[in-house]
């Protein structure tokens, strides 16, 4: 086929960065965001080593090295058990990581399982290369937990890749250890590669829930990982893929020099600075996360005739369910007009059952939820 007669690549409208472009620097209160709130440039420096503050002082603004800065994939292959820094391949954001890896490994033809709900790019990415998507639903009944047996049903000769997303955006749900060790085994058995969307890895309220990397346990896993989440540093738009095969990243490096070629040198450096002071970067994360799930805790419990909700076990999302016969997606449009509060109706995953996305990692929680709480005494006259 000659490349004029080849089809462009077709992919839908993102609902939900889509949603946000439009309200998230409009709406007062975020109760909806997935990130923990953002780091001051002045308190991340202030963590930084001599080695770090001299890379910092001394930076020019040229090109960087396109795989990553040799020392920050050091920092990010040391969260991952039994990987070399050449097994980490830096991108700008998870979402570019998530484009280029679909995109070498699908194609016409393929099958991908992805969970869901869960972020949009995570399966329209790999319908836009022609391949077959299966989306596997996790049910608010069993605790949004992943099924195996409807895994297994799911796959086909021709299943390629396997996305799984734990801990989960946008419910906090967690794969308990033997889950996690059966899909491991089922990649290995059938030669499937399996991405894990580990953006929330390390965010998990029981630090006895911590699961190993995929990357580290599945031959043919993928880690994704990000500074946005977990380390409260989306501004940075940093992101990677961790995993043993060498060659596939290798492939992903070729494909990215048609995308961003390479990192912005600042970013690179205050992640470095971030990662090698991760104790600290994540025990404030932590400590923001708990302070606000003790309030959510007591706010659900005082509107159970409201809402209902799967609590959390990791991450800064949980999904409730609006009880009221008003669809979510008109309730959150008047408790944005009314109280300056935004929530990410269910609407926008495309899934049933008017459910929600709430936001932990917010320093605000506190006041967007007294102005929730306000609206549904309000609304309940």
């Amino acid at each position: 086929m000659k490349q004029a007669d080849m089809p462009a690549m077709r992919i839908p409208d993102f609902k939900l960065e889509r949603y946000f472009a439009r309200w998230e620097f409009a709406a007062p209160y975020l109760l909806c965001s997935s990130d923990i709130e953002g780091w001051r440039m002045q308190d991340l420096l202030a963590l930084a080593g001599p080695d770090a503050r001299a890379r910092w002082d001394g930076l020019t603004l040229g090109y960087t090295e396109s795989t990553g800065l040799p020392a920050l994939r050091e920092e990010i292959a040391a969260l991952y058990p039994g990987l070399a820094p050449d097994q980490v391949l830096t991108f700008a954001g998870a979402e570019e990581a998530l484009f280029v890896l679909v995109n070498v490994l699908l194609g016409a033809g393929d099958h991908a399982v992805v969970t869901w709900p869960g972020y949009q790019s995570l399966h329209e990415v790999a319908r836009a290369t022609g391949a077959d998507v299966t989306l596997l639903r996790l049910r608010e009944e069993d605790g949004w937990a992943l099924d195996l047996d409807a895994l297994r049903r799911a796959l086909r000769p021709e299943t390629r890749l396997l996305v799984v997303n734990f801990p989960h955006n946008p419910t906090g749900a967690l794969l308990d250890r033997a889950t996690f060790d059966a899909l491991c085994e089922l990649s290995r058995e059938r030669g499937i590669h399996v991405l894990s969307d580990e953006v929330y890895r390390l965010l998990e309220y029981d630090a006895r829930d911590t699961l190993p990397p995929v990357a580290s346990q599945a031959p043919q896993g993928i880690s994704l990982g990000v500074m946005s989440k977990a380390f409260g540093l989306a501004g940075l738009r940093v992101g990677w893929l961790a995993c043993r095969d060498t060659d596939l990243l290798r492939r992903c490096a070729a494909y990215k020099d048609y995308t961003t070629i390479c990192n912005s040198a600042p970013s690179e450096v205050l992640s470095l600075i971030a990662l090698r002071a991760k104790a600290q970067v994540l025990a404030r994360s932590r400590a923001l996360l708990a302070e606000n799930l003790a309030l959510l805790d007591a706010f659900f419990a005082r509107h159970t005739d409201t809402f209902r909700w799967v609590r959390p076990r990791a991450g800064s999302v949980a999904f409730p369910k609006l009880l009221r016969e008003t669809p979510v997606a008109h309730f959150t449009e008047a408790l944005r007009e009314r109280e300056g509060v935004l929530l990410l109706p269910g609407d926008v995953y495309d899934f049933p059952g008017n459910h929600f996305r709430m936001g932990l990692g917010r320093s605000n929680l506190p006041e967007a939820l007294a102005r929730l709480e306000r609206f549904v005494a309000d609304t309940a006259r």
